[in-house]
């Protein structure tokens, strides 16, 4: 046996221990479920901890970051849950169009998770929201047809009203970023209309046409070993990620409300303000874990790089989940003061390091 062979085969050794030392940890694996197959106090229980959040003062220790020039200053009077959007606020460009698109919002989703358990009672566990089955008629879907105060999501605000949510648990959910205001939601098929052609190259193209159930399953059963096309093909200007964003527009299409200053920045910054952030990026993550598990050459691979290249198309052509320097599974996903921070290894796998979950 000569050393090279040797060292692959110390590495392998080496590698199969960390997995099942990590697996070790994952004694108690919670399952993440559809919205829908939660019982109303399921509902009422989940819906109750993110209110709770609202309601919980400004945590001191958030501490940006990146701070990017695009976004507002840290309020002081916000809540706990304005503090958990202001981190997205202030990481958005280190964590879309680049590597840690997915590790990040994985993480990101957890965290969330373990502040409604913590400090808010919540005893379930991440629910999704399964858009793909409701791709031909997001306006009519039954996620959007419970006006209980109680367990229901709320419907479809109307523009002259600054698309305020009307109705359901979230009709009077306020917020502080961009600027105060209550969460607004607003049903918009053609969202890319009028943006730049040269990123958008299908702008009358309905949105909900890129989250079907054959996209899903597309990239669930493609790009097999490959993590950088897997992404882009999720997060691409026109792909799945973004475009549910984009149909259910207010808050989580990054829209600016009407109170905002004129300066106000739209896109995906503050789209955590709507709860159903959460589902929409549970569901991101399962298609993700499913395209994980489909095949054996997609377990543990990550590829891509720390900067944003979105200026141009040439250059998103050639980088289009980030330039260099380089990401590793070592690289640290920061947290802005918030949570105690991770790495890209410890979210690789549900399943493995600071993880414990599945998908139903």
């Amino acid at each position: 046996m000569n050393t090279a062979q040797f060292s692959k085969i110390k590495g392998a050794v080496f590698l199969f221990g960390l997995f099942c030392f990590a697996h070790a940890n994952c004694t108690n694996t919670a399952v993440r479920r559809e919205w829908r197959t939660l019982s109303t106090d399921e509902r009422a229980n989940w819906i109750s901890a993110v209110q709770c959040l609202s309601e919980l003062p400004h945590d001191p220790a958030l501490t940006p970051y990146v701070n990017p020039d695009d976004i507002v200053s840290v309020n002081a009077s916000g809540s706990y849950y304005d503090d958990i959007v202001y981190m997205h606020m202030d990481l958005n460009h280190i964590i879309h169009f680049t590597g840690l698109f997915l590790p990040f919002h994985r993480w990101y989703v957890q965290m969330y998770e373990n502040a409604l358990k913590e400090k808010c009672g919540f005893n379930g566990t991440s629910p999704y929201w399964n858009w793909a089955a409701d791709a031909s008629d997001v306006y009519g879907s039954t996620m959007f047809q419970d006006f209980d105060p109680v367990s229901g999501l709320g419907g479809w605000g109307n523009l002259s009203d600054d698309a305020q949510v009307p109705n359901g648990a979230f009709s009077d959910f306020k917020l502080s970023y961009p600027s105060y205001h209550t969460l607004r939601r607003n049903f918009t098929l053609q969202p890319y209309i009028g943006l730049n052609p040269t990123l958008f190259t299908n702008p009358y193209e309905d949105a909900n046409a890129t989250f079907t159930q054959s996209e899903v399953d597309k990239m669930v059963n493609g790009f097999v070993g490959d993590y950088k096309g897997f992404q882009v093909y999720m997060e691409g200007f026109e792909g799945a990620h973004g475009s549910v964003h984009e149909i259910l527009g207010g808050d989580l299409g990054g829209t600016c409300p009407s109170t905002a200053p004129a300066n106000c920045t739209p896109g995906p910054t503050f789209s955590a303000n709507e709860p159903i952030f959460w589902m929409h990026h549970a569901m991101v993550d399962k298609v993700w874990y499913d395209w994980q598990t489909a095949n054996s050459a997609n377990a543990g691979i990550f590829y891509g790089g720390s900067v944003q290249m979105i200026d141009n198309a040439t250059i998103y052509a050639e980088y289009p989940n980030g330039g260099p320097p380089m990401l590793s599974l070592d690289s640290v996903m920061h947290a802005d003061g918030m949570f105690e921070e991770s790495t890209v290894g410890d979210v690789i796998n549900t399943t493995a390091g600071i993880l414990c979950y599945i998908y139903e």
